[in-house]
């Protein structure tokens, strides 16, 4: 399955804020997404996830416009990840990944036992099969994400956004997290994450992707182009890039 944004434009008012922004995204592939704050990554996620529709160009996926899809269609095709999620009630992580089932189940039913055995298997692929009766707010950061996580896969879409998927985790908890999107990748999910560290997308995606005022300003294997001359571009700050790090100077 993959994902095809083609001559993407989109102005608040008249405010451009995306110009002209085009890539794929196929099953198998982690992407990240890097710019600084106000680049547009943001408005780039709610247009390809049916939010935005008043865009100029075309986001596809297989080939069908998201603008013709009806939203239960294309939840079934494409799922967001948050970056946090704080629930006003004690629910707990299995009820948290039924949520994601909502569009499945008719206004006055319930999950019933086959929509609990898919949201028990999203949570042991991700090996968090025993916190189902935790409570979520108990859970560490990274925790809180996996579920999140298996919520979207529930959603049985095979496109995951994710926004931020790492920001206020600590270090352990990051890797867990985006190695789970590597794991995801292995198992045919096309992953798009957006992500304020560039050490990230070149420790875990297979593309990046970096957006400047609205423009892609490189697209390709992060090693490749990643660059001091991209992060200054990007942030204002001088870098040195070695191997598989991003070092100010």
């Amino acid at each position: 399955m993959g994902l095809a944004v083609k001559d993407l434009s989109f102005s608040y008012t008249d405010v451009p804020v995306l110009q002209g922004v085009s890539f794929t995204l196929q099953s198998g592939e982690v992407a990240a997404v890097l710019g600084a704050n106000g680049a547009g990554k943001s408005t780039l996620f709610r247009c390809v996830l049916g939010l935005l529709n008043k865009y100029g160009g075309s986001i596809t996926i297989d080939g069908k416009e998201i603008k013709s899809l009806s939203p239960k269609r294309l939840s079934r095709l494409i799922a967001y990840i948050p970056q946090s999620h704080y629930p006003a009630f004690q629910y707990t992580v299995l009820d948290m990944v039924l949520m994601g089932m909502a569009p499945q189940i008719s206004a006055l039913g319930s999950p019933g036992s086959k929509q609990r055995n898919q949201a028990m298997q999203a949570l042991d692929m991700l090996n968090i099969g025993a916190l189902a009766q935790r409570s979520f707010l108990r859970l560490s950061g990274g925790e809180q994400q996996l579920v999140l996580i298996a919520r979207a896969l529930v959603q049985q879409a095979r496109i995951l956004l994710m926004d931020e998927p790492t920001a206020n985790l600590d270090f352990g908890n990051q890797h867990l997290v985006l190695s789970t999107a590597q794991k995801l990748k292995n198992e045919g999910y096309a992953v798009l994450l957006s992500t304020h560290n560039p050490q990230q997308a070149l420790l875990y995606a297979d593309r990046l992707i970096a957006i400047k005022d609205g423009h892609i300003c490189a697209d390709g294997i992060p090693h490749d182009v990643l660059s001091a001359q991209l992060i200054k571009s990007l942030y204002g700050l001088d870098v040195k890039i070695t191997e598989g790090s991003v070092v100010p100077l």
